[in-house]
């Protein structure tokens, strides 16, 4: 199984905690982190929940989603690629979500993660 199979097969019950600990060390909230998945995902609190509890592989987590029309102004390197580069839509949709969650992590601001004007 190639790397990128082995993330996608990864569920988002199995990350979350570690983007919650990451953020959270950072000095965030985990109410700011479920700000800017719902905002890359179009999934709500709830959703949130569901896709946690239900252990959703990545594969199906963004079969489900409704990414936001801005993920394509997400641009910038993680794990020394250049989101703006993969070109497997599934692996840069994952890496999407590394960045805005590596952003939060980092300070930046909320509008500026949602990439708004």
């Amino acid at each position: 199984m190639d790397r990128n199979q082995r993330v996608f097969k990864m569920t988002f019950a199995s990350v979350y905690p570690l983007y919650v600990d990451k953020v959270v060390r950072k000095g965030r909230t985990e109410e700011e982190l479920r700000e800017v998945i719902s905002w890359l995902t179009g999934f709500d609190g709830p959703g949130i929940d569901e896709q946690i509890a239900t252990e959703t592989s990545f594969e199906q987590f963004f079969e489900q989603a409704q990414l936001t029309p801005a993920a394509s102004l997400i641009t910038g390197v993680i794990c020394g690629v250049k989101v703006q580069e993969i070109e497997d839509p599934l692996m840069q949709k994952v890496r999407y979500l590394d960045k805005v969650v590596d952003e939060l992590a980092k300070g930046k601001a909320i509008e500026k993660i949602k990439r708004t004007a």
